[in-house]
């Protein structure tokens, strides 16, 4: 699906992510959240997370996102979580057919699916933020 900055993979599904991708199963992905989730974040960060756009932030070496989708989809409507990661080999720009070979469902909007620019990267503590991108 499109998402805020690039075409993305979807799932609850941690592992099944890590196998698309190629990549270790330790290594975490960024977990979307919806509007009316605050997992572990910091009190005085709280009003930024939940107005930020094209941001994540790590918190408690977590990578949390807040879901903005426009596409009026059910599926995304019932869940209030979801992992995400760019449609993409590693290091590789969006390919199409790499997505449509590794996805169970493609949802896509009026506009279609194009790459676009990284999302920043901030991470919070109880002390300081810190950007990393």
């Amino acid at each position: 699906m499109q998402t805020d900055t690039t075409v993305g993979f979807i799932s609850q599904n941690h592992d099944k992510l890590a196998d698309i991708k190629s990549r270790p199963h330790h290594k975490p992905f960024i977990k979307v959240l919806n509007r009316s989730m605050m997992l572990r974040v910091p009190n005085k960060y709280k009003k930024e997370f939940r107005r930020s756009k094209k941001t994540t932030f790590i918190i408690n070496n977590q990578a949390l996102r807040i879901s903005r989708e426009k596409t009026n989809s059910q599926i995304l409507r019932d869940i209030s979580w979801h992992y995400s990661t760019s449609a993409n080999k590693a290091n590789k720009n969006f390919n199409r057919a790499f997505c449509e070979q590794n996805a169970d469902i493609i949802i896509e909007n009026i506009d279609g699916l194009k790459e676009l620019s990284a999302s920043r990267l901030i991470k919070l503590n109880n002390y300081r933020k810190r950007k990393l991108r």
